[in-house]
């Protein structure tokens, strides 16, 4: 029987990632579909992956941008400033892709849902106070919950600081940097067995039948999602790089996009992504940052979220908006979205800030985000996808527009 499995588990283990990634959500499908009973019992499998990732991410993320910076060379090309411009570019695109297909297929919603719990910020102004106030918190408390804005900014000022340290302390950094890596690389391999359970486990337990209600409010999401994701990132990559984009498109898709939706973490995926850099040789000292980075403020998905629902909301109540009023509306709410990228739904609950903004009562606004947690199993998975490949993408494609990187 043993030597059996082992002939079997061979061929399993001699495939990529990918394919053993694709096999372990068929296999989630047919265990959710044929015993949802047992399905459930595997969430075990996925709650220990996901929380393996978020586990190590804060940590990696501190060390790493900590050696890239305090090993950095004096004239060593970055692209952090070319990658910032393309992850502001890439979420007002995504936000015209939001308003113009909300006003070529205008959606109702059937108000009646409960309200939905959580405390909504109240304006820009109090979401980008409690951005400056996360940025200065303590390391230990940022480490210890995971907050991607103070691991950043203690990381940058201590590598800075370690640039004029001895040799040897610099490549000890390099090393405990070496070392963490080299966990993530021993967690993401467990990735299909986690998939695995992430995927019976939903499947068993929300199904789709909720999601039939909402089905032309969540087309509409996941429809634009799959036009950025497909069509307006490779433009932006092509006129960037001035190559064709879809090789590249596609290679961040299955690297980064599948676990993306199946976590529903953009921090838990930076382990992924990280690792998905690494292969395609980029430039460290750029993803070391850029990667973490974009997980707090790279919200194309969100912006797309947080506006059709929004003119959802607005065309039920038959107030009128314009398109300016409308684009306008989605840009603010996209910037103001990385303040609470920390927070679970966090684009849901930014809905009320922007429904406030056409005159929406507090109470209904509420409503409107119980919807959204409704369909969020895909909403949510879907944008965390756009959201955490585009970090990789744009990445990619800000190191390549020199043409000094490899090819993937």
């Amino acid at each position: 029987m043993i030597a059996t499995l082992n002939s079997l588990g061979r061929p399993l283990l001699r495939l990529g990632l990918i394919p053993q990634i694709a096999l372990g959500i068929v296999a989630g499908l047919l265990l959710a579909t044929l015993a949802p009973d047992t399905a459930q019992s595997a969430a075990l499998l996925g709650q220990v992956f996901v929380s393996a990732l978020k586990a190590v991410a804060p940590v990696l993320v501190f060390v790493l941008v900590a050696a890239a910076i305090a090993n950095h060379r004096q004239g060593q090309p970055t692209h952090i400033r070319s990658v910032l411009v393309l992850y502001l570019i890439g979420t007002l695109v995504a936000a015209l892709v939001a308003v113009a297909a909300s006003f070529a297929f205008p959606t109702s919603l059937a108000l009646n849902a409960p309200a939905a719990s959580g405390t909504p910020p109240g304006s820009v102004t109090e979401i980008l106070r409690n951005l400056l106030l996360n940025a200065v918190a303590n390391p230990v408390e940022a480490l210890m919950e995971a907050n991607f804005i103070a691991i950043l900014a203690w990381a940058v000022g201590l590598g800075l600081l370690l640039r004029r340290a001895a040799d040897t302390t610099r490549t000890a950094l390099k090393d405990l940097s070496d070392a963490v890596s080299g966990i993530v690389q021993m967690v993401i391999r467990f990735a299909p067995l986690g998939i695995f359970g992430l995927v019976a486990n939903t499947l068993a337990e929300s199904g789709l039948d909720a999601l039939l209600d909402y089905g032309r409010l969540l087309l509409v999401i996941v429809g634009c999602m799959v036009f950025v994701a497909l069509v307006t990132n490779p433009l932006i990559v092509f006129l960037k790089t001035g190559r064709n984009p879809y090789p590249l498109v596609f290679t961040c898709l299955r690297g980064s996009a599948i676990t993306a939706f199946f976590t529903r973490s953009s921090a838990a995926n930076i382990p992924v992504n990280l690792e998905l850099c690494k292969r395609l040789k980029l430039h460290a000292d750029t993803y070391s940052i850029s990667i973490p980075l974009g997980a707090t403020i790279n919200m194309c998905g969100a912006a797309i979220t947080i506006t059709v629902i929004t003119l959802a909301a607005a065309h039920t109540l038959g107030i009128q908006v314009d398109f300016v009023t409308a684009l306008l509306l989605c840009i603010v709410s996209a910037l103001a979205a990385c303040g609470v990228s920390g927070v679970a739904g966090g684009s849901l609950l930014l809905i009320p800030m922007a429904a406030s903004l056409f005159g929406i009562s507090a109470d209904v606004a509420m409503q409107v985000v119980a919807i959204g947690f409704v369909i969020s199993v895909v909403q949510d998975s879907t944008e965390t996808a756009l959201n955490s490949s585009t970090d990789v993408l744009f990445t990619a494609a800000a190191c390549r527009a020199d043409g000094n990187t490899d090819e993937a």
